[in-house]
């Protein structure tokens, strides 16, 4: 198998999250930039990094790179690139782009020159004037920063946050890919209870569960390079049977999300059959007053309602001090809050521990950390848990 240099996309802030994905699947040449994670991997990678990562958006080729001031340079720096290697002579490959601070700042012209580029650089291969593109997909696209121009070759298909699970919605539903990432920042563990009291669709329950039990979250879905002779069918069926093989189902869930609202519940619940994990989590109709997490060293991570798109800030502010009192009760668990309230501190009746800016969409949230006492999840009153590492 060949080295490829793969790209990782993902929320801005979920960077290292996602850096420390990719080298524990066992990636260690690994870069981290805005919004991106880039690692040197081989056609097993590409496979593998689809079926596994929980918080990237897309695992793309990187094809190259170069300066591209005027749209001759952009025109020969893309013919010049090995896009045969990859799209066959029936592959269908559209072209995508964006542009930021750089003199090419028409993005439909970028995207015109890139596809006229890739078909004189096909023609030459295939000594053919006329591509039908009936087959496999293949997305590219030109990303140009700085003057910069990034060629990439996308082989997710529809973004990894779609795991599969999920066919109905909620409003204001939180991404499977944050919701997974607010999990692995509080260091939960499957031998711990875990709290959702505005859980809304269930989408950080679920993830906790796919995690707990070491699900692979792309193991319901396809991926557009399964569709691609370049990365071969075998590979695909590797990375799948490693995935089935590390599934950790005999291990114990305590796993509880609540919502006031009963059709969200029905969502959840919907979702979470769909999973294979509905008799896994415990989901039901409450609010968050009533709300009484049993156990101890737990974890509450929940994502409140913002005022902003569902319910009035009043009511947000309400829910909040409810919230406060409640993990208040709960000197042995941390809390985790996503939110872009400036007051959620006052709101809890204490600072945070540690806050860390994470986009929720195109919001700006903090995620308020709350420790337990005598560490993330009361060290010193329970020596015999192993100590928590940076989060």
């Amino acid at each position: 198998m060949s080295e490829i240099t793969l790209i990782a996309t993902c929320a801005m802030g979920l960077e290292a999250i996602v850096a420390r994905e990719v080298r524990d699947l066992g990636y260690d040449r690994v870069t981290v930039e805005n919004g991106r994670v880039t690692f040197v991997g081989d056609e097993l990678a590409i496979c593998r990094t689809n079926l596994w990562l929980r918080t990237a958006d897309r695992i793309l080729i990187k094809m190259g790179q170069f300066k591209a001031l005027t749209f001759d340079e952009l025109f020969e720096g893309t013919k010049a690139l090995p896009w045969s290697d990859w799209i066959p002579e029936d592959g269908e490959f559209p072209a995508e782009g964006r542009s930021h601070k750089s003199q090419l700042s028409s993005v439909p012209a970028c995207q015109g020159i890139v596809k006229k580029a890739v078909v004189e650089h096909m023609k030459q291969r295939y000594s053919t004037e006329w591509f039908r593109e009936t087959g496999g997909r293949y997305v590219m696209e030109v990303a140009l920063l700085n003057d910069i121009a990034t060629l990439t070759l996308d082989t997710t298909g529809p973004s990894l946050h779609k795991r599969g699970y999920r066919k109905l919605i909620t409003e204001a539903p939180l991404k499977e890919t944050m919701a997974a990432a607010l999990v692995l920042l509080s260091r939960w563990r499957a031998e711990r209870p875990l709290y959702d009291p505005f859980c809304g669709s269930g989408t950080i329950p679920i993830e906790a569960a796919m995690i707990g039990w070491n699900l692979a979250p792309g193991l319901r879905r396809s991926f557009a390079a399964e569709a691609w002779p370049a990365v071969p069918e075998a590979l695909w069926a590797e990375a799948r049977e490693e995935a089935f093989d590390l599934v950790r189902d005999d291990v114990p869930l305590e796993i509880v999300g609540s919502d006031i609202d009963s059709a969200a519940i029905d969502v959840a619940l919907a979702a979470a059959k769909a999973a294979g994990l509905a008799k896994e989590l415990s989901l039901q109709v409450l609010p968050v007053a009533k709300a009484r997490p049993r156990g101890d060293y737990g974890c509450v991570i929940t994502n409140p309602p913002y005022g902003e798109r569902l319910g009035d800030r009043d009511e947000v502010e309400k829910v909040l001090r409810q919230l406060g009192s409640i993990t208040a009760r709960l000197p042995t668990w941390s809390t985790f809050i996503l939110n872009p309230n400036k007051q959620v501190e006052h709101y809890m009746g204490r600072p945070a521990d540690k806050k860390r800016k994470l986009f929720n969409g195109r919001i700006e949230c903090q995620l308020y950390q709350y420790y337990a006492a005598g560490g993330l999840y009361g060290w010193r009153d329970n020596p015999n848990k192993s100590k928590s590492p940076e989060s």
